[in-house]
């Protein structure tokens, strides 16, 4: 399958489930997908990291080896769906020591901007709790990061996450101290 047959396909919801059986059991090539997802301009290329989102529920290491690529797409990204779901697969694995750094500071700007939708500051929490459990000097910090916006900038799905990290880093932070 060309790039440009699988993006005639994503422009259509009911061939999505098809794309989803092509890329997991027919191994049609996951690279076209997720050069979609990473570079194309098209207007329904978010459907690709839709797709990259769904394709990893079932099958995870197909999506895992692109995790790098999804981080470096993060940096200039403006397309909300597909910063939602680049999150969201990138706070489900295991974060590249070298992007800590970038993915806190960015983490913490999209989880703490009320521009940003609901989703990403989600995922955004999520990452920051993330990096938390590998720089454990950290969770102080996200636990009154995660506190301040549960009080001050709540929506019902930031608290809901965040009651569930902030009750784990509170009981991480309580047996270390």
């Amino acid at each position: 399958m060309t790039k440009d047959e699988m993006l005639d396909m994503i422009v259509s919801w009911e061939n999505l489930p098809l794309l989803i059986t092509g890329i997991i059991k027919n191994h049609v090539d996951i690279s076209i997908l997720a050069d979609i997802a990473l570079h194309s301009n098209h207007p329904k290329s978010w459907r690709a990291a839709w797709l990259m989102d769904k394709i990893h529920e079932i099958n995870p290491a197909l999506i895992s080896p692109l995790v790098g690529d999804m981080i470096q797409q993060i940096k200039t990204e403006q397309n909300v769906g597909k910063k939602r779901h680049f999150l969201k697969l990138v706070s489900l694995g295991n974060i590249p020591p070298e992007e800590q750094g970038f993915l806190f500071d960015y983490s913490f700007n999209a989880f703490t901007s009320a521009k940003e939708p609901l989703a990403v500051r989600v995922h955004a929490m999520q990452i920051l709790f993330n990096i938390s459990e590998t720089e454990l000097g950290l969770k102080s910090e996200v636990l009154a990061i995660i506190e301040h916006e549960m009080e001050n900038h709540s929506s019902a799905g930031i608290i809901s996450r965040g009651k569930k990290l902030a009750k784990k880093l509170r009981e991480q932070i309580r047996i270390k101290g």
